[in-house]
């Protein structure tokens, strides 16, 4: 393509930016207008279809610095997705396509939500990583199926993130060949040039984790072009150093940190306008001409996608499209989930390993990870060897990458991931797990040694507040279960939600309940296990406060208190279910006590007390700790007597589960 209309094409994009900024009076119009130039060239050697965003061997792109929206719905509508001019005016407006950062499945093309810098970079090695599993499992010698490039735009700041560090030393490793990072190094943030706090040689960086790295003049067509062509054929993940001007095109004021977070100005995108020869009086303007090139994207993009549904769709490609078919379309039905019932005790990191095994043995989707704790959150899968042919991925000690990365596997289409730490590092995780429950992306985080129970580590490995915080995130499931039994269920009930879910998981071991169940309720969230005629005390409890708790009611009942015991292993689900079935759980007539060991303030939504963590824990046996911080039978009881005004006695009773 001349130059001289990739000039014309990146003004529009420059301006389209502008324009939106000024409307709305916020925004990010510098880095837009910066990385104008590398995004008419980048638009040149993409594979996709506007009109099928959801198409699976596309190339996916990731603008990781999701401040720069005036770029990406700019692109988006000039390539023919379903975001309008009208979208475009709507910048950054209540209940628009176009909100401030780029969220998945609201606007028509987005990948996956970013925002909060460096997640982007770990979502791309993701979306290459499920790229590289899915090709292991579905390519021929013969017949490459999945075949696509992921193309990362990132920033200073996106690179001075930690996250961005622990994804990009995975991916050299990996050797994620099919991903492009590209740098707008612009050398400006915030607060200016970025030598007031950041002196590192990123190229020297990017060469020790194995990467190949090119150098360009971000805005010379010739380069940008050239890199591409070379990043394409590397046989190594590829970072393409852009440097670049911020605000570029923007009349005295190219190269200034006051582009990056404010409107330009009308006067000053008058004149800018004017210098380049648009017309300065109209707003988001786009030359026909302009807007004919890059609509070729469709065209050209419906022609790539019924080239490769031509491909695998071929007669001699039967085994790889049932391989791809079983990919795309899970049978749980298949799942021989495992029998504990016979089991009198097992830890439910136990319990969970083994369910893991069986959902792995029978979907090949299913595949996933710990942050170098496999043997501890019992998270092998057995004979089924290591990514990138088999599904056992090794994260490293690299717990945010590890959330951020599983969630654009989850979004790639053909898998399903799980990832694992203790609980207490889910701190790492925080953000990542919030961006999935933003985006309803299904990823399950497997965390175990949940609560005191770690033990001898002491508080600074004992998660009290972990379980309130993920509860307190919308859309987001904390799973605790109380035996493996119950924890099988969780998973079928998890399976079958498209939202993140966390399973909080014990390292000491449980005892199996005897009760009868029905385990069609684990599916609300909270459910009876005990069961008294004028019940005038509720007992709710979750993992391994469960079993005291039983115990307690039973010398609550000597005592004169007849106690219901509710089983609560999804706290999130409970709270969703009607008024009826939460009266017919917990009994409105009766007073309710909550025991979890953890913080639990949010039981007291339903409890008149909560027995729960008031400090950091101690280093000490388990059993000491559940002691001295009252999860005991006598605790409980204690607890409840004084509850219901009640002088406690102490008796020695029997165990005592119904």
């Amino acid at each position: 393509m001349p130059n001289t209309m990739r000039k014309k094409m990146a003004n529009t994009i420059r301006f389209l930016a502008a324009d939106m900024v000024q409307k709305a009076n916020s925004g990010h119009p510098g880095a837009p207008m910066g990385l104008a130039d590398i995004a008419v060239v980048l638009s040149e050697h993409l594979s996709h279809n506007p009109k099928d965003p959801k198409w699976l061997n596309r190339d996916r792109v990731v603008f990781s610095g999701g401040h720069g929206t005036g770029l990406i719905y700019s692109l988006l509508h000039l390539w023919g997705y379903d975001v309008s001019l009208e979208d475009l005016k709507n910048f950054r407006q209540l209940d628009s396509k176009t909100p401030g950062h780029p969220e998945y499945g609201h606007t028509d093309g987005i990948e996956i939500t970013t925002g909060p810098l460096g997640q982007g970079i770990a979502n791309a090695v993701g979306f290459a990583m499920a790229s590289s599993y899915t090709a292991n499992q579905v390519n021929s010698e013969t017949c490459d199926l999945i075949d696509h490039k992921v193309y990362c735009l990132c920033g200073d700041g996106d690179l001075q993130e930690g996250i961005s560090y622990e994804a990009c030393s995975l991916a050299g490793h990996l050797a994620l060949k099919d991903l492009v990072l590209i740098y707008d190094s612009n050398e400006i943030t915030i607060e200016g040039d970025t030598s007031i706090a950041w002196s590192e040689d990123v190229a020297k960086r990017f060469e020790a984790n194995k990467w190949n790295v090119l150098k360009i003049n971000g805005h010379c067509y010739n380069e940008i072009d050239e890199a591409l062509v070379s990043a394409k054929a590397s046989d190594k993940p590829t970072i393409i150093i852009a440097n670049t001007i911020i605000g570029r095109g923007a009349d005295g004021l190219e190269g200034s940190h006051e582009t990056h977070g404010a409107p330009l100005g009308e006067e000053t995108i008058r004149v800018s306008k004017e210098k380049v020869g648009f017309p300065s009086d109209e707003t988001f303007y786009i030359p026909e001409d302009v807007l004919l090139r890059f609509r070729c994207a469709i065209e050209q993009g419906d022609l790539a996608q019924k080239e490769w549904i031509h491909r695998h769709k071929e007669t001699p490609l039967i085994e790889q499209n049932e391989a791809l078919e079983r990919l795309l379309n899970p049978d749980f039905d298949s799942i021989t989930f495992p029998d504990f019932s016979n089991d009198p005790s097992v830890a439910t990191r136990d319990s969970n390993g083994k369910i893991l095994n069986a959902i792995a043995t029978a979907i090949p989707s299913f595949i996933g990870g710990s942050a170098d704790l496999a043997p501890s959150n019992k998270t092998t899968l057995k004979n089924m060897g290591d990514f990138p042919k088999g599904k056992n991925i090794h994260f490293g000690i690299r717990e945010h990458s590890m959330a951020a990365i599983t969630n654009a596997m989850a979004l790639y289409g053909t898998i399903i991931p799980f990832n694992a730490t203790f609980f207490v590092f889910s701190d790492y995780m925080k953000p990542s797990a919030r961006i999935a429950s933003l985006a309803g992306i299904q990823n399950f985080f497997v965390w175990t040694h949940d609560s005191i129970g770690v033990g001898e580590d002491g508080p600074t490995h004992e998660p009290i507040e972990h379980i309130s915080q993920f509860r307190a995130l919308p859309n987001f499931y904390v799973w605790r279960p109380a035996d493996a039994t119950e924890n099988v269920e969780a998973w079928k009930t998890a399976l079958q939600i498209n939202a993140p879910h966390g399973f909080v998981l014990s390292r000491q071991k449980l005892k199996t309940l005897k009760p009868k169940r029905d385990f069609g309720e684990v599916a609300k969230g909270a459910y009876i296990v005990r069961k008294r005629k004028d019940a005038t005390l509720t007992l709710m409890a979750s993992g391994s406060e469960l079993m005291p708790s039983l115990q307690a009611a039973c010398n609550l009942n000597l005592l004169g208190i007849n106690a219901n015991v509710v089983s609560v292993p999804c706290l999130d689900l409970f709270n969703e279910q009607d008024s009826a079935y939460k009266n017919a759980v917990i009994d409105p007539t009766t007073k309710v006590l909550a025991i979890e060991a953890g913080t639990a303030t949010e039981y007291y939504r339903y409890a008149d007390d909560v027995l729960g963590m008031e400090s950091f824990g101690a280093s000490a046996p388990a059993n000491l700790l559940f002691e001295k911080f009252g999860f005991t039978v006598e605790g409980i009881t204690q607890r409840a007597c004084k509850l219901m005004d009640v002088e406690y006695k102490d008796m020695q009773l029997g165990n005592c589960e119904a």
